[in-house]
């Protein structure tokens, strides 16, 4: 069952715990050395606890309040005392000076602000993996206007990311701490883009397992991966290599679409330029879409008409958008096409 919320410790609130475990630690160590040492100068001096504890504190802490009787055995245990709480307490100090001039203090307090802005957080998106694709998600997310959590686990990611005040958490994107303290329950969906696919399903499982009606966005580098991710709890598969090679073929087949975005595996939408001397060209949009949608007409001289009338007549230079099935939009990409295109075979 997973760890309460109020449990999930921080790399800062760790980093802070141990460094007080170990002036804890020394603490405890001085302390015991006072006890030995009261106990062995009232043996050895012949006086009572209290008094032995008073001459073991002023040797430990270096005062010279107390005379130093002319004995052997107390001269010993003088001796042992001076070098052991001395050196004990120089390790303290380097400890709190290590830890100050380090910086330690400032990244803690850094990281305890960006935890509040993190639980603050909802309704956001969870991004495993800031590469170039990741950064390309968080710049169109931004973009969009919506928040969102980065993990990664490579410090050069983060001091990019922190650079343009990337909510960022440093840690394996996989892990269920990572997860849960970047909000995964009050998120609206994760995006899986790490280079490795087998993290992806990692992360895929993992977030499935913590929040079950989470939306998982995943990329793919394989073609076998893709049923991987969705049985792993992914929602959609992205395959930015297959999605680009087609993209790419597309264009190259079609100079006549500037922009092409798939709506949904039946339907997509496409910009379409009006070539001076195609078939399209001198003719009204109702004669020419067929079974497509014109949801839109970018006009040569300027202007923008949605859902143009279907009495308009498209002249060169103008921009349709327009949405459909892939064999209608083929169609219009046809009729569109400049006439030196040869023919598809």
């Amino acid at each position: 069952m997973p760890e309460p919320l109020a449990d999930i410790r921080t790399p800062a609130d760790r980093e802070l715990t141990s460094f007080l475990r170990r002036l804890a630690a020394l603490g405890v160590a001085i302390a015991g050395l006072v006890v030995a040492g009261a106990v062995a100068l009232s043996l050895t001096e012949g006086v009572d606890l209290w008094t032995g504890f008073l001459h073991a504190l002023d040797i430990v802490a270096t005062t010279g309040a107390y005379p130093v009787p002319a004995d052997v055995g107390v001269e010993i245990v003088r001796v042992l005392l001076t070098v052991l709480g001395v050196g004990t307490l120089f390790y303290g100090l380097v400890s709190v000076t290590e830890f100050l001039v380090a910086g330690h203090v400032a990244e803690l307090l850094a990281a305890r602000r960006m935890q509040r802005m993190i639980d603050g957080t909802s309704d956001h998106f969870i991004i495993c993996g800031y590469g170039r694709v990741g950064r390309q998600v968080a710049r169109d997310l931004r973009g969009a206007g919506a928040r969102y959590v980065v993990i990664d686990g490579d410090p050069a990611n983060r001091e990019f990311a922190t650079g343009v005040g990337v909510r960022f958490i440093e840690a394996q994107p996989s892990d269920d701490l990572a997860l849960r303290q970047a909000g995964i329950e009050r998120a609206r969906a994760v995006i899986a883009c790490v280079d490795s696919d087998a993290e992806n399903v990692f992360i895929a499982l993992t977030a499935r397992e913590l929040n079950p009606d989470i939306a998982i966005v995943a990329r793919a580098s394989q073609e076998d991966s893709e049923r991987k991710l969705m049985r792993a709890g992914a929602t959609r598969v992205i395959s930015p290599y297959k999605a680009s090679g087609a993209e790419m073929a597309r264009l190259a087949l079609h100079p006549q679409v500037s922009g092409i975005v798939d709506v949904d595996a039946e339907y997509r939408m496409e910009e379409i330029e009006v070539i001076d001397g195609c078939a399209g060209a001198g003719q009204r949009i109702g004669d020419i879409r067929g079974g497509a949608y014109i949801v839109g007409l970018r006009r040569a001289g300027g202007g923008f008409a949605p859902q143009p009338p279907s009495e308009t007549v498209l002249q060169p230079g103008d921009v349709i958008m327009a949405m459909g099935t892939p064999r209608t939009m083929d169609r219009l990409e046809t009729l569109f096409a400049p006439t030196h295109a040869g023919a598809p075979r």
